[in-house]
């Protein structure tokens, strides 16, 4: 019995270190705030090909290099941009953008930052931020409501659009619940005291004030339900420990009021935090769901001021209203990526979005 215990306690031993090791780059002294914290503070950025599901015909999380470039030169962002490159200054004022109709395509490769690489996450280069379940894909139930309730076709007035156009939250998911990427404005910056952990957003100018406690245990959440949920967080050694819950019903989210997320911020080395996430709700998902994603050091912001939304809601509406009298039902645009013909694989097909 005692031979067991030692093997067991020798396997658990090795179990943490191992864990422990993976946690941050061999032989990195993680930088300590004057209250001896671990120091997060700074500018960080997650712009890359990888998002957060896996790609359609790619079946593994860690790629070599030549599989990462195939999916970069097949992201539909990545192939837009280079269109737009191509025929830069053949056209200063944009019209051949127009030809096809689509208004949409006014964002154009100058307006948009969708990395030019796949992420390196602990020195892997990853398909998707999901890890768990192997698939990369979101395990939601069939059956389950997404949330967000804004239909983004109604058009009856400035309450009933989605909160982006109404400068209350972005579009590009980077506030949370979970932290995501968009095809621009992917900046982050950390600040710390004591008591309270700051991360200002780039993408319209979102801020998560994330009160800190002594542990998991000390964690009480408040019973209003706020944009991007209600954080609370800890340090566990070298590691800022997240949990959210309790997110606004009105809000897109990736959990629904009673969900919760669990964010893990680490220092992988100087140059980079791994972010690990843990996404529990069973009212949306068939099984909790993990990820990891790189945040790489940047340089400074510039601030993002959401202003676009409350001068346009006025054409909006009104163009909603002319379409109707004209016997229509108006609608959302196709997207700038409409039409885009995608570079044919290595199997040799094409495909087109």
């Amino acid at each position: 019995m005692k031979f067991y215990l030692k093997a067991a306690t020798a396997l658990c031993a090795i179990a943490v270190a191992a864990g422990t090791a993976h946690a941050q780059a061999p032989g990195y002294e993680t930088p300590k705030t004057t209250w001896g914290a671990p120091d997060l503070q700074g500018f960080w950025n997650n712009t890359s090909i990888t998002s957060l599901q896996r790609p359609g015909g790619v079946d593994k999380l860690v790629l070599n290099q030549s599989e990462a470039d195939r999916m970069v030169n097949r992201n539909m962002l990545v192939v837009l941009s280079k269109a737009d490159d191509a025929t830069n200054g053949d056209d200063p004022n944009n019209t051949k953008i127009l030809e096809d109709r689509n208004a949409d395509r006014g964002y154009n490769a100058f307006w948009i930052d969708p990395g030019t690489k796949v992420a390196s996450v602990k020195g892997e280069l990853r398909s998707s931020w999901i890890t768990e379940p192997a698939s990369g894909r979101i395990p939601y139930k069939p059956d389950a409501a997404r949330g967000g309730g804004y239909a983004i076709t109604n058009f009856d007035g400035p309450e009933t659009r989605p909160i982006a156009e109404r400068c209350v939250l972005s579009f590009s998911g980077s506030y949370g619940p979970v932290m995501l990427n968009s095809m621009y404005n992917n900046t982050f910056q950390f600040v710390q005291t004591p008591n309270a952990v700051m991360i200002l957003v780039e993408m319209n100018h979102d801020v998560r004030n994330i009160p800190i406690v002594a542990n998991a245990a000390a964690a009480k959440h408040g019973a209003v339900p706020k944009w991007g949920g209600d954080s609370v967080g800890w340090y566990e050694g070298n590691t800022l420990v997240v949990q959210t819950t309790n997110v606004h019903p009105g809000q897109r989210a990736m959990i629904t009021a009673d969900g919760k997320l669990t964010e893990r911020f680490t220092r992988w080395d100087n140059n980079q935090i791994t972010y690990e996430f843990e996404v529990n709700d069973p009212a949306l998902y068939s099984q909790p769901w993990k990820g990891e994603m790189a945040l790489n050091i940047a340089e400074p912001l510039y601030e993002y001021a959401c202003h676009e939304g409350n001068h346009a809601m006025a054409g909006i509406l009104a163009g909603a209203r002319q379409i109707e009298s004209e016997g229509k039902v108006p609608g959302m645009g196709p997207g700038i990526a409409a039409g885009l013909v995608l570079p044919r694989d290595d199997q040799g097909g094409e495909g087109s979005h």
